[in-house]
């Protein structure tokens, strides 16, 4: 297998930069973007954000089965999917416009719109996943795909903690913001899919060219490692989505702080910089297994720290909300490449390489994740009594963000933790499994 090239491994970041600009505009804004823009209440906001990542859930695996039925002898199977990225882009220009309308249509809008791009986003980040597999089955070089997917949603992320977080606390045009952003982020995205879709080549091919529904089915019984990492999977992603989509709250309401956004945009970049060029050294050392069960245990003491932390010391505060980025991070970089050695485990098992249902169904258990962890944060609202219309919010509310920005992902993490004890795949034994594929073939 020959070493990507650096265009390759840049394409495939560009990938995630413009994936992040659906997905973590969605888990940073929509809900903030709802409640206090568009007027819908913090339950019916809740409720609708759960729904949408259950029915998100539902189109990664249609989306998966999609992929692994779908063929192109000159484009090959998961890169035509990534050319058209565009739409559900397009599609988050109307999530982020609901119309000023009585209270009922408005939340029948905003289901409509967010259900749509939910179910486009699904027919292009699948196929963007399955790419890792597709491209080389190197670890070394799998290890660079995931930095690089981590560092392309990053730069998204940067710029919306960096210059977009900082103009919602200052009283202006929020719909305005909005609406430059996701048009630009349309036109920018677009491009960059297309970008991912020229340079990402696909390298290694199928057991067999379109995957029948038994074969699925037979390759997913076995697959152990793939179940353990998706249940891990949706705990974690609910925490880090209840630590995310409760930050800006935290920042504005309980610290009062949102200045301090931009700072904790900044240590994210840093933090997940550095451990996309170091993460190969202690993964080596201690294994995948071991060091992700670390990131988890980081994440309980960071989110404990947010928790607890007394409002005049937004130092400690900022402390615990550093470490528990350092977790994320971490847990990130190994999710993407835990997810491929999963394929090769099933190929080795049944003889079949099933790599769109797969990623389909950790990017599902994600999905889950996200609508759990931004649906739970809306009740943490609503229980506390949150008020869009106060300046300063009443001590329970301020409870309830202190819970949803740090204890809620403490427990999450945690519980991870014990989940991941049943993980068996070693980084030995997926070494000499797929020795054996290889000869095999």
């Amino acid at each position: 297998m020959k070493r990507l090239n650096r265009a390759a491994i840049v394409g495939y970041g560009a990938g995630d930069a413009a994936n992040s600009m659906i997905i973590s505009t969605a888990n940073m804004f929509l809900l903030v973007y709802y409640t206090d823009v568009a007027g819908i209440g913090a339950a019916a906001a809740g409720t609708l954000l759960v729904v949408a990542r259950v029915f998100n859930a539902f189109t990664d695996i249609a989306a998966g089965r999609i992929v692994d039925r779908f063929h192109s002898p000159r484009w090959g199977k998961f890169r035509p999917f990534v050319v058209f990225g565009f739409v559900p882009l397009v599609l988050g220009i109307a999530v982020f416009h609901v119309p000023d309308v009585e209270p009922a249509l408005k939340l029948l809008y905003a289901y409509c719109t967010y259900g749509l791009v939910c179910l486009a986003y699904s027919l292009v980040n699948v196929p963007y996943g399955c790419l890792v597999g597709a491209m080389t089955q190197d670890p070394a070089e799998r290890a660079r795909l995931a930095g690089a997917r981590t560092i392309g949603g990053l730069s998204t992320g940067a710029v919306l903690g960096f210059f977009v977080a900082p103009l919602l606390g200052r009283g202006g045009d929020i719909q305005q913001i909005f609406t430059v952003l996701t048009l630009a982020f349309a036109v920018i995205g677009s491009a960059l899919y297309v970008f991912t879709g020229i340079a990402c080549r696909e390298q290694v091919a199928g057991s067999v060219p379109r995957i029948s529904w038994r074969q699925t089915v037979e390759a997913l019984k076995v697959n152990s490692p793939l179940l353990v990492l998706c249940l891990s999977s949706v705990l974690l992603v609910t925490g880090n989505s209840a630590t995310v989509a409760a930050q800006f709250y935290y920042l504005r309401d309980v610290l009062g702080r949102v200045d301090l956004f931009p700072l904790l945009a900044a240590t994210q970049v840093v933090i997940t910089l550095a451990l996309a060029v170091v993460m190969p050294r202690p993964v080596a050392r201690w294994g995948k297994k071991a060091v992700f069960t670390l990131g988890c245990l980081l994440g309980t003491a960071g989110g404990m720290v947010v928790f607890l932390a007394p409002a005049g010391v937004p130092w400690l505060a900022a402390a615990g909300m550093v470490v528990a980025q350092v977790s994320a991070a971490t847990v990130s970089i190994l999710t993407w490449a835990l997810i491929a050695d999963t394929v090769e485990y099933g190929e080795w098992k049944t003889g079949v390489r099933v790599q769109g249902i797969n990623y389909a169904l950790l990017a599902a258990t994600r999905k889950l994740g996200m609508g759990f962890g931004g649906g739970l944060v809306a009740f943490a609202l609503a229980w506390g009594g949150y008020s869009s219309s106060l300046a300063e919010q009443a001590a329970p509310a301020v409870m309830a963000i202190r819970a949803a920005a740090g204890l809620l992902p403490a427990v999450l993490v945690l519980a991870a933790v014990g989940i991941m004890y049943w993980y068996r795949l070693t980084d030995r034994k997926h070494a000499e499994l797929v020795a054996g594929l290889q000869s095999r073939r």
